[in-house]
């Protein structure tokens, strides 16, 4: 932001934005795998960072905490929005350029399994597994899992290991 007039707030506000939201939303988008919904609610946690008009003590943690509050909003509508979703709009939208057939089918089918994996871990795993992913540092894990930051490596080996058996035997229950 090179707007002279603009607060310190806007200006580190912007800063944020130009930061954060790719992570945020690639990490709403594994957690829905729903592209379009990932991104919605990743400019909503950031509007209303925007209107709060000032940062809170843990940024990071504060927008993931209402990133995952409008996500289990979103959730708990889920079939009236997969009817509004169709596979084709999805698949445009921030997305990478098409890759050709053979290995389409391929990360298509690691994919696949990767979801499915994760589908099956609980859902602070999952959380765990996917902010840290996103290069999350604990501490912001911690505040917006509501853990206490200590037992975030100790959750995360555990999570890793449970996602790693759910990967390798599918067919467990």
């Amino acid at each position: 932001m090179d707007d002279p007039e603009a607060s310190p707030f806007q200006h580190c506000f912007a800063a944020m934005f130009e930061t954060h939201f790719a992570r945020l939303y690639r990490y709403l988008d594994r957690l829905s795998g729903e592209p379009e919904l990932a991104s919605d609610i990743a400019q909503e946690a950031f509007v209303r960072l925007f209107r709060r008009g000032s940062m809170p003590d843990t940024p990071e943690a504060w927008l993931i905490s209402v990133a995952l509050n409008l996500f289990r909003n979103a959730k708990s509508s889920r079939s009236r929005r997969s009817r509004l979703l169709t596979a084709t709009r999805s698949e445009g939208v921030l997305a990478d350029p098409p890759l050709a057939p053979d290995q389409a089918a391929m990360v298509e089918d690691s994919r696949g399994r990767v979801r499915t994996a994760l589908d099956r871990l609980s859902q602070r795993d999952r959380g765990l597994l996917l902010l840290r992913a996103e290069g999350y540092s604990y501490r912001d894990i911690a505040v917006a899992l509501e853990l206490n930051e200590a037992s975030v490596g100790t959750l995360l080996a555990r999570a890793r290991r449970a996602f790693r058996d759910c990967y390798e035997d599918p067919d467990a229950p």
